[in-house]
């Protein structure tokens, strides 16, 4: 059934192949949102420990107690939608499971451990604000943001696999075999993806995190509170943002080098040739010709290879059936533009921010510095999305390039009972995401009355006491919270 013309490619794909498509890329899109908490959040949320309790600061420990509690709602909803992500793999693509699962599906093995240890380890943090010594509680949260780095391990290994597969020969019937576990994992473009995906998970985190803080700063709240709430995450994400423009340019080098087709379609090049203009947006027509965008005369012959004379491969160096469309190139070169967009205008906002930093150790008093900082979630969440749109429309139509077509691997299930899935799916996660909404605004809201209510002389509260997770207790008398470590002076927690 392995073709390799387009026209037959076409002809034969199967009427599930569009209604699986689509299934995969909303489920695919929806779960992405939440993997930067998943990954970097418990990262920033610890970071703010350390800092509470190396500075006895009971600010910092109460951020980083309410972070801790989000931290685990993201969780619980990470839980629904990555389980039917998983589901789905085997369910819309037998195909390559079946053929190819032996040969790259340790990552997902790996990702499978990571995830239910992270699960134990956000447990015991969660509950470890009433229960453990502050500095027992805090060294035992601290491999949580190890387990999350370990499932974007094993995801990574799959996916940069599917890139670029190694690690098995092939018989006389095609199916692969003595495998190397050790290269199917650690592939050509593993590298790469991993440490561009991971940076940019605590990259958005990190604007996210700031982003809410940065908006109760324009409606007026300035107090520390909502300083130090910004600052960190700010900070974390400001020192990575000039690393993660570095590891960008490898990893588009890396594609020119590994996936040639896939590079040119992000750059919309046609013709194999030297001193190749780079477009800026445009739209690839089907006879090569590109409309639009901003012409850079010679600019991506110097960005894949640094000089003019450098020669870069076109998406007609390859027959039709075996390249991305017109319409799927275009796709992922707006895709790639708006990534690189965002990340440029964020690198402007980094260094506005150094250079007030710098001058007068404070943060930038300007109305449009916090109302940039508070967009710039929602951007690097668009820029997340952006990334994942070049890296999967970009292999198309290849589902493992160069050896298994996305068409070769869809289910036989009828079209209509993929769209009825779609449509089940889209409104089960719509409920899911308005209920995640709905437990955030309200704990925000409890949050709020309990700062409100908080005064000098109030008597110290058990950690939880104005959090909506988690057990409750009667109110310590100080005496007795000081006696049993749970008081403001001792527990992390103790600062409502």
């Amino acid at each position: 059934m392995h073709t390799t013309t387009s026209l037959l490619a076409h002809a034969a794909a199967p009427p599930q192949l569009l209604p699986a498509r689509q299934l995969m890329a909303f489920t695919l899109a929806s779960h992405i949102l939440l993997v930067p908490f998943g990954v970097a959040l418990p990262f920033i949320t610890l970071l703010m420990h350390h800092r509470g309790l190396r500075r006895g600061d009971e600010v910092a420990l109460r951020l980083a107690r309410r972070w801790s509690a989000v931290m685990a709602v993201q969780f619980a909803i990470g839980v629904v939608t990555g389980t039917v992500l998983s589901f789905e793999f085997g369910l819309l693509w037998p195909g390559m499971m079946g053929r190819w699962g032996d040969v790259f599906g340790l990552g997902f093995g790996i990702e499978a451990w990571a995830f239910f240890l992270e699960a134990v380890l956000i447990a015991v943090y969660l509950y470890g604000w009433r229960r453990l010594k502050p500095w027992t509680h805090f060294w035992l949260g601290v491999p949580l943001p190890l387990a999350a780095l370990l499932g974007a391990f094993g995801i990574i290994a799959a996916n940069s696999w599917m890139n670029t597969p190694q690690g098995f020969t092939l018989d006389a019937a095609g199916r692969p075999g003595d495998v190397d576990v050790r290269q199917a994992v650690f592939t050509p473009m593993f590298g790469p993806e991993y440490w561009h995906f991971t940076v940019a998970m605590f990259l958005t985190a990190g604007y996210v995190v700031a982003g809410v803080y940065a908006a109760g700063w324009l409606r007026g709240r300035r107090d520390r509170y909502q300083r130090l709430g910004f600052t960190v995450p700010f900070t974390v994400a400001a020192i990575l943002t000039p690393v993660q423009f570095v590891l960008g340019d490898s990893i588009a080098r890396s594609v020119f080098q590994k996936q040639p087709v896939k590079f040119a379609a992000t750059e919309l090049v046609w013709k194999s040739d030297t001193h190749v203009p780079e477009y800026v947006f445009g739209r690839l027509h089907p006879d090569g010709t590109v409309t639009g965008g901003l012409k850079i005369p010679q600019l991506d012959s110097v960005l894949a290879g640094f000089k003019p004379g450098t020669r870069v491969a076109g998406l007609s160096s390859v027959p039709p059936g075996n390249r991305p469309t017109a319409v799927q190139a275009t796709v992922v070169h707006w895709a790639f533009d708006i990534m690189v967009t965002i990340g440029s205008l964020l690198m402007l906002l980094v260094l506005w921010y150094a250079w007030c930093w710098w001058r007068q150790r404070d943060l930038p008093r300007s109305r449009w510095f916090h109302r940039c900082a508070a967009v710039s979630g929602a951007a690097c969440l668009v820029a997340v999305e952006c990334g994942w749109i070049t890296t999967e429309v970009g292999r198309q139509p290849w589902i493992v390039y160069q050896h298994m077509r996305v068409s070769e691997a869809v289910t036989a299930t009828r079209a209509g009972s993929l769209w009825t899935m779609l449509a089940v799916v889209v409104l089960v996660y719509a409920a899911v995401f308005a209920s995640f909404l709905a437990v955030l605004l309200k704990m925000r809201t409890r949050w709020r009355i309990a700062d409100a209510s908080a005064s000098p002389t109030s008597v110290p509260q058990e950690p939880e006491t104005d959090t909506p997770y988690g057990p409750r207790g009667e109110r310590l008398p100080t005496a007795a919270g000081a006696a049993s470590g749970t008081g403001n002076d001792r527990n992390p927690g103790g600062a409502s």
